[in-house]
């Protein structure tokens, strides 16, 4: 049984596993409190464009405070979640970012969450 990528090449599933092996290998080499904290933020650049803070001229159309919510909330659940794995020298500058993305989230709406209701406040607690 074989497979087809976009370019028609047709692999092989050893072929395929060949290609697979180096990234496998090289994601194994890569401690897990950088993975935690790549993916912390990518969520925080996310969020942080989804709030209409990016640094473009058109930040202000790349606004979607719905998405922003869903990724902050998202952020939160993954600090929370990994602060005792990867100790206060990693997880504190991630709350900080998380906090004021939650700021900036209660600022850019229109109708302010009530007090622990905002993104990720379920989390880490009502923020003000």
């Amino acid at each position: 049984m074989s497979t087809s990528d976009s370019n028609s090449h047709v692999y092989a599933p050893a072929e395929a596993t060949a290609d697979v092996t180096p990234q496998i290998r090289d994601i194994a080499e890569v401690p897990a409190i950088e993975v935690i904290t790549t993916a912390a933020v990518h969520l925080m650049s996310a969020a942080a464009v989804k709030l209409g803070l990016a640094a473009e001229d058109n930040a202000a159309e790349l606004k979607d405070l719905d998405e922003a919510r869903k990724l902050i909330t998202a952020l939160a659940g993954l600090v929370t979640a990994a602060a005792p794995e990867i100790g206060s020298q990693h997880a504190g500058p991630l709350r900080d970012g998380l906090r004021s993305l939650q700021l900036a989230f209660r600022e850019e709406s229109a109708i302010p969450d009530a007090p622990g209701k905002g993104p990720g406040e379920k989390y880490t607690g009502p923020v003000n």
